[in-house]
């Protein structure tokens, strides 16, 4: 062999050998690269962030203006725009208590919190007309005083459920459009103590009314999550009307 051709060959060698570390070096790079990228950058905390939900401008479903009233064996008022959910709230409320927890007093001055003044009326003439509805339903829709005492000697407490779809009836000189007057089944559930220690139950069926208002023009019970334009009861009616 000559020396040029050995010359060759170790050129040949340290060439392929300078390749290989050329590649090599380029890998290495490469690598290193990826896994700056795939790691995490440090961050100041590691506390998740709340993510902001979008507002429909509907409370959410469930919201009531006072969840406690059931200690008084009372039916939460609901905050809603939805006349339907309402209406039926507001008719098993007025038939919804229990003698034990509170008097027919207290009950009724819960009820009164449920009302907005008429908007069909003048502004001077709707104190009158709020005061007159309220009377009403103490007088002509609710148990009677003899009645309540009656059942609480006997440590008695009544459930109401609305049954069915509420009937609507035309509200006359609603020029808003906002009031509605749902008529519906309510199923009465009476409970009594038996006098040994036990309880017996039964149960009236009774058709009753009631005249919402959804609208703006609705008044908000003070200190509570609801607004304007949430439903509320401007009447109770003494006889079902029907369409």
């Amino acid at each position: 062999m000559t020396t040029n051709q050995t010359s060759g060959r170790r050129g040949l060698v340290w060439a392929i050998v300078g390749g290989l570390v050329l590649i090599a070096g380029i890998v290495a790079i490469v690598v290193s690269s990826l896994l700056a990228q795939s790691a995490p950058a440090p961050t100041e905390s590691a506390a998740p962030q709340p993510t902001a939900s979008p507002s429909t401008g509907e409370p959410p479903a469930g919201d009531v203006v006072d969840a406690s009233v059931i200690d008084h064996g009372w039916l939460p008022e609901p905050i809603t725009t939805d006349r339907e959910v309402y209406i039926r709230a507001a008719l098993e409320a007025a038939a919804t208590f229990d003698t034990q927890k509170s008097t027919r007093k207290e009950w009724l001055g819960y009820l009164d919190s449920w009302f907005t003044p008429d908007t069909r009326y003048a502004e001077a003439d709707r104190a009158d007309r709020l005061r007159a509805a309220q009377l009403e339903l103490r007088q002509g829709v609710v148990l009677p005083q003899e009645e309540w005492d009656s059942l609480a000697n006997e440590d008695g407490r009544v459930v109401a459920t609305a049954t069915g779809e509420p009937v609507y009836v035309p509200v006359t000189d609603d020029a808003s459009g906002d009031m509605s007057i749902g008529t519906s089944d309510v199923t009465l559930t009476f409970t009594r103590s038996d006098g040994s220690g036990g309880e017996t139950s039964y149960e009236e069926q009774v058709r009753v009314s009631v005249q919402v208002l959804c609208g703006p023009g609705s008044v908000p019970t003070p200190d509570s999550a609801q607004r304007a334009g949430d439903c509320k009861v401007v009447r109770y009616f003494t006889e079902p009307l029907e369409p």
